[in-house]
C-alpha cells in the first residue's frame, strides 16, 4: 500500500482498511475520521486523551498506514485546512479552546450563547461537508420510492417525526417504524425493493434502528442514512449516507444540523414534484 498523499486518498484506505485493523487502532480511526480539524491542531498528547489512547498508538497506528509518524501524517489534514477555506470557521474555534478562551457556563445565558455559537459553526460545516450529489441521490430516492419507511428513534426521533409530517404534506406513502407496541419489526415487514428507508441514528448507536435497517437491505430496500461517523454500523447498508457533525456543548449535543439537512430535502423534493 502506497503512502497516501492527500486527505481524501488517507480517509479512503482507512475506511477500506477499518475492520482489519485491531480494537485499540479501530478506536483511533473512528477519531481520525470524525476530527480532522482535531488531527490538525492538536499535539499528540491532547488527540491521545480524546481518543482515549496512549501515545504511541497514535504512531503505530500512522506506522500502519505507511507513514513514519504521527506528525507526518499530521501534515496531510494541515495541508488540507490550507486548501479548503470552509474550515477557517472551526479552526478560530480550535484555537481559541487552545487558548483556553471560551467562558465558563455558568448562567442560562452562557449556555445560550455557547450553543449558538456552536450550532452555526456546524451549520457552516454542514453546508460545506454535503456533496451536491448526494443531495441529488437522495431526492431523486424519495420521488421515486413507493413507500417510504422512517427509522429514527430514541435520541433521533424528532428527524422521524419531522420528516413523517413533511413527507405527507407531499403526498408521499410514509411509515414511522416507531416501534409502538414493541412491533417495529411488523412496521417494516413489508418493505421492499422498491421502497426507501430513512434510517437515523449518532453514537451510541440504538441497537433497533442498526437491526432494522440491516433487516431493510436484505429486503433490497434504499436507504438514505443521517448519521455521525463514515464508520458508523448503519453507514455499510446505505445508498446515500450523509455523516452530520453536529454541535456539542459539555457533552449536550445539538441536533440542528440535522433537522437543517432534513427540511432541506423535503423542500428540495417539493420543488422536484412542482416542477413536473
Amino acid at each position: 500500500m502506497a503512502t497516501a498523499t492527500h486527505l481524501a486518498e488517507l480517509q479512503q484506505q482507512i475506511r477500506h482498511r477499518y475492520h482489519d485493523l485491531s480494537k485499540r487502532l479501530q478506536q483511533v480511526a473512528h477519531y481520525v475520521l470524525d476530527n480532522p480539524n482535531s488531527i490538525a491542531f492538536d499535539t499528540v498528547a491532547v488527540i491521545a486523551t480524546h481518543a482515549n489512547v496512549p501515545p504511541s498508538t497514535l504512531i503505530r497506528f500512522a506506522n500502519a498506514f505507511e507513514f513514519s509518524g504521527f506528525n507526518e501524517m499530521k501534515q496531510l489534514f494541515r495541508k488540507n485546512l490550507v486548501e479548503e477555506t470552509s474550515s477557517y470557521t472551526e479552526r478560530a474555534r480550535l484555537l481559541q479552546n487552545a487558548q483556553g478562551e471560551e467562558r465558563e457556563l455558568e448562567t442560562p445565558s452562557d449556555i445560550l450563547q455557547q450553543f449558538s455559537h456552536a450550532n452555526t459553526v456546524a451549520l457552516q460545516e454542514l453546508s460545506n461537508a454535503i456533496a451536491p450529489e448526494q443531495l441529488n441521490a437522495a431526492v431523486e430516492l424519495l420521488e421515486s420510492a413507493e413507500t417510504i419507511y422512517i427509522v429514527a428513534m430514541r435520541r433521533a426521533f424528532s428527524i422521524a417525526s419531522y420528516l413523517g409530517y413533511a413527507l405527507r404534506h407531499l403526498e408521499r406513502r410514509v411509515v414511522i417504524v416507531d416501534g409502538f407496541g414493541a412491533m417495529s419489526s411488523e412496521q417494516l415487514a413489508l418493505v421492499g425493493n422498491k421502497d426507501v428507508v430513512i434510517g437515523a441514528s449518532f453514537s451510541p448507536y440504538s441497537p433497533e434502528t442498526v437491526e432494522l435497517c440491516e433487516f431493510a437491505a436484505t429486503k433490497k430496500a434504499k436507504q438514505i442514512i443521517f448519521t455521525d461517523s463514515q464508520v458508523s454500523p448503519l453507514a455499510a447498508n446505505s445508498d446515500v449516507c450523509f455523516v452530520i457533525k453536529e454541535a456539542e456543548v459539555e457533552s449536550f449535543r445539538s441536533q440542528t444540523a440535522t433537522l437543517c439537512l432534513a427540511q432541506s430535502l423535503a423542500v428540495s423534493l417539493a420543488f422536484t414534484l412542482s416542477r413536473k
